[in-house]
C-alpha cells in the first residue's frame, strides 16, 4: 500500500501479519531479547521487511543492528525507513545515489487518544485539522497528522542525528481531488516547515499521504 506513495527509486517491502521470530539473526535477537511478544513480533516482521526491500536493490541479507534511538543502521550506500502498526508492517529503502533520506509511517485511520493532538500540534495546526475533521470526515486528520510528523521525524534524524519535537515542525496538508491515486480512496500532499535551525538538513519536507485499507499512510522521500 505505501509504494503508492513512493517514487520508483525508492524499494518496498510489507507484510499484513508477523513473520516468525526465527527470521531474526541471533545479533538481532539480542537486541529484543528482553521485549514483551509484541515487540519482538514487530521487530522480527520489520526486519524482514527490510531484508526484502533491499534485496530488490541487490544488497545481500545481513544482520540489521539498531542506532542509539533504536533505528536500523542501514547498510552503506543505503537509506532506509520502517513502519509498523496493526496488521500491517513496512520497509522502505533506496540507494544514497538516488535519495538522501525516506521516511514512511502507518497508523490506523482511526481518532487519536484523547490529548494527543494538543500535544503534537503547533500554531494553526489543531484548527485546520478540525476544520478538515468537519469537511472530509473520511479522513481522520488528528491521526494523519501525527503519521505526518512520524515520516518527517524518520526524514530528518538521519541527515542531522538530532531529536526533533513533534512541536518542532508545522505541517499543512492538501487533498486532491484528482487524478485518483493508484490504489483509489483519498490522498493528497503535504508540507512541513521546520521551525529550528535545520543545520544541513532542509528547511522545509514536501511528502505524500493516502488512506488505504482502514490506515492512513505518509512518506517523505528527499532526492539525493
Amino acid at each position: 500500500m505505501i509504494e503508492d506513495i513512493l517514487p520508483p527509486a525508492v524499494a518496498v517491502a510489507s507484510v499484513t501479519a508477523d513473520v516468525p521470530l526465527t527470521e531474526l539473526y541471533p545479533e538481532e535477537e539480542r537486541i529484543v531479547a528482553k521485549a514483551v511478544p509484541q515487540r519482538r513480533a514487530e521487530f522480527a516482521s520489520a526486519r524482514y521487511c527490510a531484508r526484502q526491500a533491499l534485496g530488490k536493490l541487490g544488497v545481500p541479507p545481513a544482520p540489521l543492528l539498531a542506532t542509539e534511538r533504536g533505528a536500523p543502521r542501514w547498510p552503506e550506500s543505503t537509506v532506509g525507513s520502517i513502519t509498523h502498526c496493526a496488521g500491517y508492517r513496512a520497509a522502505a529503502v533506496a540507494a544514497v545515489r538516488e535519495v538522501r533520506t525516506v521516511g514512511i509511517d502507518a497508523e490506523p485511520n482511526e481518532p487519536t487518544p484523547n490529548g494527543v493532538l494538543g500535544a503534537v500540534t503547533v500554531g494553526g495546526e489543531q484548527a485546520r485539522v478540525e476544520r478538515l475533521l468537519e469537511s472530509r470526515p473520511e479522513v481522520r486528520w488528528d491521526r494523519l497528522l501525527f503519521s505526518a510528523k512520524e515520516s518527517v521525524y524518520k526524514a530528518w534524524h538521519p541527515i542531522t542525528g538530532r531529536w526533533l519535537d513533534f512541536a518542532e515542525a508545522e505541517l499543512h496538508f492538501t487533498p486532491h481531488d484528482a487524478p485518483a491515486a493508484p490504489g483509489g480512496g483519498p490522498h493528497g500532499t503535504f508540507t512541513a516547515r521546520i521551525l529550528v535551525p535545520p543545520g544541513d538538513a532542509p528547511a522545509r519536507f514536501d511528502g505524500r499521504w493516502a488512506v488505504r485499507g482502514g490506515l492512513v499512510l505518509t512518506a517523505i522521500t528527499v532526492p539525493a
